[in-house]
């Protein structure tokens, strides 16, 4: 579905990636873990081409896209959900949904409003309310919700668990894991090891925009090391 090769990137004049490689299969949720700073959400930021300065390749699909535009990129089936839960403050719930409809797309689950209201039953109870008047768990259900509303092949996801109560993100991990059954591909950022346990399939470990770790989830428990040298606080 994916396939990172050799990818760098720039923030102006520095460089914040440096040869990162990694894939995602079709229905695989892969984390992309570290400390902050480590790279992690440039390389989503990269992926769906909000960097202008990138080199290297980015397969999705078979096709390079390193040179597409957002907008481009994201009607190509792969959706983005930003760390700042980009909501619409004066939208409702229903009206934040329909600015994200897309036609249905092949191959791609087809999402829509009744749909996501069952998968998210809280999202179901505010249709009417505001976006600026949720908690920062609801928005981030809300801005997730948007992006299914597009049809991705694929979402990127960034930090999709940062500044949420447990019990919000207990909620958080039944959702990506509903939406893994229905073979929806994920990429995600993530500094909650145990969350990333939880949901994914393999990790990929970056530090100071290296790669420095990729392989399944079983395969980083056994490797106590890596986990002490790059995840630990």
């Amino acid at each position: 579905m994916l396939e990172v090769e050799r990818l760098a990137a720039w923030h102006g004049p520095a460089q914040a990636l440096f040869d990162v490689s990694l894939s995602v299969g079709a229905g695989e949720v892969v984390a992309l873990l570290g400390r902050n700073g480590a790279g992690k959400s440039t390389t989503l930021k990269a992926i769906v081409g909000l960097l202008p300065r990138r080199t290297g390749r980015i397969l999705f699909e078979g096709e390079d896209i390193l040179r597409l535009s957002t907008p481009a990129i994201v009607r190509r089936g792969l959706g983005y959900v930003p760390e700042d839960r980009r909501v619409f403050t004066e939208l409702t719930v229903a009206e934040n949904l329909e600015v994200g409809r897309q036609p249905p797309r092949a191959g791609a689950p087809h999402w829509t409003p009744e749909r996501l209201y069952a998968l998210f039953p809280n999202l179901a109870q505010m249709r009417s309310r505001p976006g600026g008047r949720m908690s920062g768990g609801e928005q981030q259900m809300l801005t997730i919700a948007r992006t299914l509303m597009g049809n991705p092949r694929l979402v990127l996801l960034d930090e999709p668990s940062e500044g949420l109560a447990p019990k919000i993100i207990e909620e958080m991990a039944r959702v990506l894991l509903a939406l893994k059954r229905e073979g929806l591909s994920i990429l995600l950022s993530e500094q909650n090891l145990h969350f990333a346990r939880l949901i994914c399939d393999r990790a990929v470990i970056l530090e100071s925009g290296r790669v420095r770790f990729s392989g399944t989830i079983a395969e980083l428990e056994a490797n106590p090391a890596v986990r002490d040298a790059y995840l630990a606080v």
